[in-house]
């Protein structure tokens, strides 16, 4: 963020790759390239003078086909049979909208925003209409249940606006929604047309499929996740959402591996015995205890909430401390 460092998808754009238009021959190269990746990633922290970076091209010049550009067309045939998400509808999105509802990428809102976590401020936020979930209890209702929300922006004219955003200010570029997942596509082509050296937080629910995750992989730095359950029951019931914690757990265990994480945990009213306990214990034993959690307590019963009683009230201050004693005791330290 203080432009000491490339960012990942800077450093996938002067990977040299090979195309096809097999896919399976598109899959191999991706993984052969994930360890290379890797070792390019470390050196980058090298391309460094008087604390300023290199121009792009006097380190490397940009080949005629790039690891950043193989995710562009791996994503691209993704999206044609579509398993962005677990859902896995495999529709053609270029023809129907699937499960998720989201036709073209349509922009909600983007600014520099000053709220979200210390660390990463000021944000420039990207907020994209729809999701994957159907949350009684959603924040965003507004934007996340009405796909059709939007202003369409090409690729290019987004691009320039996160360039500007950059110079202006701000320390990241923050895709999220709704959820950023039905707009994979989107979001990887937009980011090939970035000149600025500028990190990408993926600010997700992590219900994506394993491919879309090794697609991120080389692409996000930061994930900024929203780990909601402790089970699989609360996340069917008020989420509509099948093998929450098999697909979450394995999405947040393939990002611990891949980049720099913040969790956020929004403490549910009468939910800390079923959810936010056994969580932070999930998390304690599969990613560890440096993991940085966001415990959070500005839940307000909006949207559909009213229709489940042990939601339809705020937490209480004790439900929030309970959580957070609860965290400590477990050895967590990195608590925002």
């Amino acid at each position: 963020m203080a432009n000491q460092k490339m960012a990942m998808h800077k450093v996938a754009s002067i990977l040299e790759s090979q195309d096809s238009d097999d896919d399976n021959s598109l899959w191999e190269e991706h993984e052969r390239l994930r360890n290379d990746f890797r070792r390019l990633y470390r050196e980058s922290s090298t391309f460094l003078q008087h604390d300023k970076l290199f121009e792009m091209d006097s380190i490397k010049p940009k080949p005629d086909f790039s690891y950043l550009d193989l995710k562009v067309k791996i994503a691209d045939k993704m999206f044609q049979n579509c398993y962005f998400c677990e859902k896995a509808c495999k529709v053609d999105r270029k023809l129907e909208k699937g499960d998720c509802a989201v036709g073209d990428p349509l922009i909600a809102s983007e600014f520099l925003h000053v709220g979200e976590e210390p660390p990463l401020v000021p944000s420039h936020t990207i907020f994209f209409a729809g999701c994957n979930f159907s949350c009684v209890f959603c924040q965003n209702w507004d934007i996340s249940q009405n796909p059709d929300r939007g202003l369409f922006l090409k690729e290019k004219d987004l691009a320039k606006i996160i360039g500007k955003r950059r110079i202006a200010g701000s320390r990241n570029v923050n895709f999220v929604g709704g959820d950023p997942t039905p707009n994979l596509h989107y979001i990887l082509r937009t980011m090939t047309m970035v000149s600025e050296n500028i990190p990408v937080i993926w600010n997700s629910n992590m219900y994506l499929s394993e491919d879309a995750m090794h697609i991120l992989d080389g692409f996000a730095d930061v994930y900024l996740t929203d780990f909601k359950y402790g089970n699989n029951e609360c996340a069917m019931r008020l989420s509509n959402i099948p093998d929450y914690m098999e697909v979450v757990g394995r999405n947040h265990q393939m990002a611990w591996q891949a980049g720099e994480m913040i969790i956020r945990h929004l403490v549910l009213p009468n939910h800390v015995e079923c959810c936010s306990k056994p969580l932070l214990k999930w998390i304690s034993k599969n990613l560890g205890l440096e993991v940085i959690l966001n415990i959070m307590g500005q839940y307000r019963p909006v949207f559909k909430a009213h229709e489940f009683k042990e939601i339809d009230r705020i937490p209480s201050s004790s439900e929030i401390r309970e959580v957070t004693r609860y965290a400590y005791e477990l050895g967590f330290n990195n608590l925002i």
